[in-house]
């Protein structure tokens, strides 16, 4: 775990030490991308007490013009000196901010502090934290023009197949050097995919260790030549990139989830948890699958989840229990297996912790656990099941978030209305479009 506790003293000192010439202070907008300014040693003491002022206007989703104003307010438990440096051999650190007003209060449009506030709902609820581990699935391509693969690699392959495992190797020895705890990494199942699973940590933390993740895949790979994307499914009949996400409550320095004796180790706490997850699925899926191209990889038959079911041994299921360790107490867990990595890690936590939440608030009920793979039973069977699916598009999506007052509340109004603007902007611009497959199939016969 990060140490909390590690301030403005510590940030100026380490500057002096490692020769730091520019601090970038990092934040994300409610898409998720990240946005940077830098600032000189000058004025990091200055910035550090007071933050630095900047225009957000033009921040998707952040302020309109005639409000523009907002401080970026470093936490300075976030820095870190950057591995790669600049042409001329420069150090480079970076800083997370809040992002606050003028007059000192948290802005509601910065993703950071909507997850601040649905941790602070769940330390109210009794809860001390609330702990997540992201395997990230990414592809390697020869540039950002085309999804030109790099080799013919499968799942777990070795060399000559994978070529990414060098690329890998300076990203993890990269993120190590940020502080960041890496597990394990290999190649995934599709021709040129790659995973690197980072240790699970607190959800703030974790959120910044996601985004510090993406950028650091980016620039490694770049700086060999290579264009390495988050894009959920940029291959046409291979397996898209998904982020499943491993959770679990604690409360008084205990898991939360286990219970000795219970089945699969799961305590009731776990189980309306789970519960709450699967009820709020629908409602959350456009912020954990947030883009057009997201609902190309959520189909069924190339192991991402669409059926609304958990299990334990069952990966076609939404919610799995991994039995990695059982009877572990700290290895007890739930899988989320639906998002993808190109959502804002910042609201995807969120949405995965209030929907938890709402479980255990209501006690809600779950259901039996399904082993069956559901991908190979008929539309009739499933019905008869009574399992239903994740909306099978966007715009299913974001009207299934539209009408959601628990999505409302758990991301504040201001987040809520500008991520379902943003969101039917994107759908408006997609559906105008007329694809090759329109031309190749509708032109010659119509």
């Amino acid at each position: 775990m990060r140490d909390r506790n590690y301030g403005s003293e510590e940030v100026l000192r380490e500057m002096k030490d490692e020769k730091v010439r520019f601090v970038k202070f990092w934040f994300v907008d409610i898409l998720g991308q990240v946005k940077s300014f830098s600032v000189t040693p000058d004025e990091i003491e200055t910035a550090l007490e007071d933050g630095m002022g900047f225009d957000g206007s033009s921040i998707e989703g952040f302020a309109r013009i005639y409000e523009s104003d907002l401080i970026g307010k470093p936490d300075p438990s976030t820095f870190t000196v950057l591995p790669w440096r600049c042409e001329d051999g420069c150090r480079v650190a970076r800083m997370f901010c809040d992002i606050l007003t003028p007059d000192g209060n948290p802005y509601a449009g910065d993703p950071r502090y909507v997850l601040r506030r649905n941790i602070e709902k769940m330390k109210a609820a009794g809860y001390d934290d609330f702990c997540v581990g992201p395997e990230l699935e990414y592809f390697y391509f020869k540039s950002g023009k085309s999804p030109e693969i790099t080799d013919e690699g499968g799942y777990f392959d070795l060399m000559p197949l994978d070529m990414g495992q060098d690329l890998r190797r300076d990203t993890i020895l990269t993120l190590q050097e940020m502080g960041i705890p890496v597990e394990y990494s290999h190649h995934e199942v599709a021709p040129s995919q790659h995973e690197i699973d980072l240790r699970y940590a607190s959800a703030l933390d974790m959120a910044d260790d996601v985004i510090s993740y993406k950028v650091a895949v980016k620039a490694i790979a770049w700086l060999s030549g290579m264009y390495a994307s988050f894009m959920p499914k940029p291959l046409m009949g291979e397996n898209g990139s998904g982020m499943h996400v491993h959770m679990s409550l604690f409360k008084d320095g205990r898991n939360a989830f286990y219970e000795e004796g219970a089945p699969y180790h799961l305590s009731e706490e776990a189980r309306f948890f789970t519960a709450g997850i699967m009820r709020h699925a629908r409602e959350i899926c456009a912020i954990t699958n947030q883009w057009v191209n997201s609902y190309k990889r959520l189909v069924p038959g190339y192991e991402a989840p669409v059926y609304l079911v958990w299990g334990q041994k069952n990966r076609s299921a939404l919610v799995r229990v991994p039995m990695y360790k059982p009877g572990k107490e700290n290895a007890t867990r739930i899988e989320l297996r639906f998002p993808d990595p190109a959502c804002n890690p910042y609201l995807a936590f969120s949405v995965m912790l209030a929907a938890g939440l709402e479980g255990i608030k209501n006690r809600y009920e779950l259901g039996d656990p399904t082993e069956t793979d559901v991908f190979h039973l008929s539309d009739q069977e499933r019905e008869s099941m009574g399992i239903s699916t994740l909306p099978g598009s966007l715009i299913e999506a974001i009207l299934e978030a539209e009408k959601s007052d628990f999505l409302r509340e758990t991301l504040g109004e201001h987040v809520f209305a500008k991520f379902i603007e943003n969101k039917k902007i994107e759908w408006d611009n997609y559906r105008t479009q007329v694809t090759d497959y329109e031309i190749k199939n509708y032109l010659p016969v119509l």
